[in-house]
């Protein structure tokens, strides 16, 4: 029976360290973004959230940087400035190709191992089309999918935006 036990015990002991040694992978194996862009006639604006993962934009945020930056332990001014740099570098509204409309960070809020990021975007005039332009972290990651989900007009639709399709037109 000890003999049993000791044999159960060891095969226990394997699977819980090899569940353990796994974690790390299971926990972050793809890079992506999703974004979900709300086209708000009466203001003449989009309203934009923005869910990374943390490291993954922790990691873009210190490209550059003398120290790593992190949501936690840097001050939130310094935070607020290079996550709004990186946002303009990233992404460009416009409501024809080649124009670039102000973006405005909001804010920023943590939920669980990843960021909701709040940004509005004023539109000149009122609009049935936008050109998106994309690259939120391709630069740092190869694989970095960006998903896009546009709520104008009473339409619903998703683009997916990666290395070598960065900008779609979107029209509703």
């Amino acid at each position: 029976m000890n003999r049993l036990l000791n044999s159960v015990g060891r095969w226990a002991l394997l699977a819980a360290l090899l569940v353990l040694l796994r974690l790390p992978a299971l926990a972050h194996a793809y890079h992506a973004s999703i974004m979900e862009v709300r086209y708000n006639a009466p203001k003449q604006q989009l309203e934009i959230s923005l869910k990374v993962f943390t490291d993954d934009f922790e990691k873009a945020l210190s490209v550059g940087q003398p120290k790593a930056i992190s949501f936690e332990q840097t001050p939130r001014p310094q935070v607020t400035q290079l996550t709004t740099e990186l946002l303009r570098k990233s992404l460009t509204f416009g409501t024809r190709p080649g124009e670039t409309l102000p973006l405005q960070l909001l804010g920023f809020e943590k939920d669980h191992e990843a960021h909701w990021l709040y940004l509005t975007v004023k539109l000149p005039k009122p609009t049935n089309t936008i050109v998106l332009r994309h690259r939120l972290l391709v630069d740092t990651f190869s694989d970095q999918m960006n998903i896009v989900n546009l709520d104008a007009g009473g339409k619903k639709q998703s683009a997916l935006f990666r290395d070598g399709n960065e900008e779609q037109k979107l029209s509703f």
